[in-house]
């Protein structure tokens, strides 16, 4: 199984979701330490962001949650950032402060 890292961040936002989300996340992540290709609906990329950057997509009746995140093959699944989404397109402030989390974790 892969290791999953966490930018501090991102730990005190996902501690503010609720707890049926924090698990469909906890569950995604765990798929991809242990190797698990997530795809649509649940996960997509996001090109944007950078090269290999990927969202975990959940939704309940509070709103939509997305989570960032990269896999690379030697050190595993790195989370940098998390939100939660109030308009149909991504923001654009959250796609740059996941552009900056991502250049601090490589």
């Amino acid at each position: 199984m892969k290791p999953a890292k966490f930018h501090p961040a991102v730990r005190l936002i996902l501690k503010d979701f609720p707890e049926d989300i924090r698990r469909e996340i906890g569950k995604a992540i765990f798929e991809l330490q242990n190797g698990i290709k997530l795809t649509m609906p649940l996960s997509r990329p996001m090109a944007d962001i950078g090269s290999n950057v990927h969202e975990i997509r959940v939704k309940d009746r509070s709103g939509a949650y997305r989570v960032f995140y990269i896999t690379i093959s030697t050190d595993g699944v790195y989370v940098f950032h998390a939100f939660k989404k109030t308009t149909q397109a991504t923001p654009k402030k959250e796609i740059q402060l996941g552009q900056k989390r991502l250049q601090e974790i490589l």
